[in-house]
């Protein structure tokens, strides 16, 4: 099993920038693929940005594309969402998401991943 712990959120003016990490502990050896997600109050979990295994592959929502970039450092077993230009729609706990999968594909559904982390809050003033 991957243990994953976010952090990096917290408040932050529009137009602002942010950096959330994602450190993976446990059977990190094997090949897993990464994302984010996010969730705003009363509304569904939606998909963030996904990261290949190797990391050659990217992926993002329409609503972030442009403004969010993930990446993986296999050296520190850490995945990170550089966040910039937020916005106040932008407001939502993010969560980190892992599952083995050592291949090119992206993951971009929520019952693709097996494994979470327990977010962390990123708050947009207008």
């Amino acid at each position: 099993q991957v243990q994953l712990v976010e952090s990096g959120g917290g408040l932050v003016q529009a137009g602002g920038s942010l950096r959330l990490s994602c450190a993976a502990s446990g059977r990190t050896y094997s090949g897993y693929a990464m994302g984010w997600f996010r969730q705003a109050p009363g509304k569904e979990r939606e998909f963030v940005a996904a990261i290949s295994w190797s990391g050659d592959n990217t992926g993002y929502a329409g609503s972030v594309r442009g403004r969010f970039t993930i990446s993986r450092d296999h050296a520190k077993n850490t995945v990170y969402l550089q966040m910039n230009s937020l916005k106040p729609e932008d407001t939502a706990g993010y969560y980190c998401a892992a599952r083995y999968d050592s291949s090119w594909y992206l993951r971009v559904t929520l019952n693709e991943y097996a494994y979470w982390g327990q977010g962390t809050q990123v708050t947009v003033s207008s």
